[in-house]
């Protein structure tokens, strides 16, 4: 059975150039969008053309409703979640994470019956996102005995257009490798990290 890894913000940029890739690697993806359907359908259009398995998940990650349908779909379509790229949102609540409401780190905890898997979160340096970084790093050893590694790449300017007119057009995809790498075996003894991928800048 293949990988399982869910993109929130997987419609564009970073999170695009991340679903396409983890496709290309044998990764089922559901790509994650909160209002712009046709960006997510394109993505999921393009993983389908090479042969790669693919669906769109609509869902506002800040409200938990939203987020327990977006998992029940995942569920039914795909099956469990092996990875999570957390490419959009934030989670705010000063909780073991196994206490919050919103069950979407649970699944893949094996205290809670699932099989262990990878979170990679999102930051930047171009930004003011410590609390990314510091949540991370505290989750990662929070879930470390749990089967679930969780680790960090920090991208430097992150808007594409910007990018692709600036004469770097490969640049969101550069990204993505970083986060492959830290979805995949390559990294099984990679957790707490904080990865600037940012090329200098």
């Amino acid at each position: 059975m293949n990988p399982i890894v869910l993109i929130t913000g997987g419609s564009r940029g970073i999170g695009a150039a991340t679903a396409l890739l983890a496709a290309q690697h044998g990764y089922g993806v559901a790509v994650n969008y909160t209002a712009n359907s046709l960006a997510a359908d394109e993505v999921v259009r393009q993983i389908r053309a090479g042969g790669g398995t693919a669906i769109t998940v609509q869902a506002d990650v800040a409200v938990e409703a939203q987020v327990m349908a977006m998992f029940e779909k995942i569920d039914a379509k795909l099956g469990p979640l092996s990875a999570l790229v957390n490419n959009a949102g934030v989670v705010d609540v000063a909780l073991r994470i196994d206490a919050m409401d919103v069950a979407r780190l649970k699944r893949m905890s094996t205290r809670h019956g699932g099989v262990g898997g990878t979170i990679v979160n999102v930051s930047s340096v171009a930004a003011s996102k410590g609390a990314i970084d510091t949540f991370t790093v505290g989750l990662s050893r929070e879930v470390a005995t749990e089967g679930i590694r969780v680790n960090a790449v920090r991208p430097g300017i992150i808007e594409t257009d910007i990018h692709a007119s600036g004469g770097q057009p490969d640049r969101a995809r550069q990204m993505a490798q970083a986060i492959l790498w830290l979805m995949g075996g390559d990294s099984s003894y990679t957790t707490g990290a904080v990865i600037d991928v940012a090329g200098g800048r």
